[in-house]
């Protein structure tokens, strides 16, 4: 069966081959709940409160007060190109950053960069702790898959092209994974470097296939940050995930660990 929900701001597929429509619920309240907790469109978020002053820190659910804690974690693994403060920085102006216009005070945070992915992986555990056995779980760019589809086969994922959004730029087989994209097709020129303040340079997307959806996830966004020529060393050098770079000149570029996920 297959089952499309809309939450934390965009449809969320399940496709599960197996019959678990109690746990399939048990999965959409969990994502409903992390919207409401960490959404920065909704006003009565804690993330919402925290930017604007309401709550500190110490008065945080210990869930967001993790998830922060994570976020701070990755910042440092990833030299600083995924920042939860970079949404908020105005670009070219990074030695007096402040917030966007509207968005909160100084210091404010968006971690949805890492909680997508986080949320969705959770959603994925539930299911497994049920019973699930064959599930694939797509949100947006991001996807985690278990066991394989009916057929048999491994579960067969299409990395679209950036430019020519109707055309598949590789496809992969995964059985147990994940796989997230970062980039400007869906969502335009939404992602900076933090260092400048500036757009990155010489990439259209950039692909993390791994074990850990919410760790490919933050990769992907903090090497499309990095630009071309910084990202694919950094790619190149992680350990246990692998990557697929989409350039500007419409170059594809992929550490060697992707060649014997490939499928034609």
């Amino acid at each position: 069966m297959s089952q499309t929900e809309h939450v934390m701001g965009l449809p969320v597929l399940f496709v599960v081959e197996d019959p678990l429509l109690p746990a399939l619920g048990d999965a959409i309240a969990w994502l409903q709940e992390v919207d409401r907790r960490f959404s920065t469109y909704r006003a009565d978020s804690e993330i919402s409160a925290l930017n604007r002053g309401e709550l500190t820190a110490a008065e945080l659910h210990p869930m967001v007060a993790a998830v922060l804690e994570r976020c701070a974690q990755l910042r440092a693994d990833t030299d600083g190109f995924f920042d939860i403060a970079a949404p908020y920085l105005v670009p070219a102006a990074a030695a007096n950053a402040a917030p966007a216009p509207g968005r909160g005070r100084a210091g404010s945070v968006d971690p949805s960069g890492y909680v997508k992915g986080w949320a969705v992986a959770s959603a994925m555990a539930r299911l497994r702790h049920a019973g699930a056995e064959n599930v694939a779980i797509y949100a947006g760019g991001d996807i985690v898959v278990h066991g394989h589809p009916e057929d048999g086969e491994p579960w067969r994922i299409g990395i679209e092209h950036p430019r020519e959004r109707d055309r598949i730029a590789l496809a992969v087989a995964l059985r147990d994974g994940a796989v997230a994209t970062s980039g400007t097709a869906a969502r335009g020129a939404h992602i900076i470097d933090p260092h400048t303040g500036a757009a990155p340079q010489g990439l259209l997307s950039v692909t993390i296939i791994g074990p850990q959806l919410a760790t490919a996830d933050v990769y992907a966004t903090a090497a499309f940050a990095m630009g071309a020529d910084r990202a694919a060393q950094w790619c190149a050098g992680l350990d246990g995930y692998e990557a697929v770079l989409i350039c500007e000149d419409d170059t594809v570029l992929s550490t060697p660990g992707v060649a014997p996920l490939r499928v034609a």
